[in-house]
């Protein structure tokens, strides 16, 4: 091979890895993105509050949550979970739409939830015993 053949064919596999690289970028980052910040299984409970709502999702012994403003970049939006025995779980920042998906294996034990859309909060002491 002659010094030409190896500058193209190195100039090639720098553009197929910048492309891969874009790519990259452009894809869903986490499985959040992927969902639209659905959570897997059933909903089993919603908890209304005046800025937003919690949605509470369980599957197979985990239990999920997020919360989703009522107006579209409200401030700061948090969700977390805390199975009993356990430490939260807590996403927390400013976000337009929702915050989450938090899971937690709680297999079956109770669960905490709190959510807050800017100034409003709710929580909802130990359920889903």
């Amino acid at each position: 091979m002659n010094g030409g053949a190896i500058r193209r064919l190195a100039a090639l596999g720098a553009t197929a890895l910048s492309l891969s690289g874009v790519f990259a970028l452009a894809a869903p980052a986490t499985a959040e993105a992927a969902t639209g910040g659905r959570c897997a299984g059933r909903e089993v409970r919603a908890l209304p509050f005046p800025t937003g709502t919690v949605h509470l999702y369980r599957s197979n012994g985990y239990v999920c949550a997020t919360t989703v403003a009522k107006k579209p970049g409200s401030g700061v939006l948090l969700v977390s979970v805390q199975a009993r025995g356990n430490r939260p779980v807590t996403d927390r920042g400013r976000y337009k739409h929702h915050a989450g998906p938090v899971t937690v294996h709680a297999g079956h034990r109770c669960v905490k939830v709190h959510g807050a859309a800017g100034r409003g909060s709710v929580s909802s002491g130990w359920i889903l015993c």
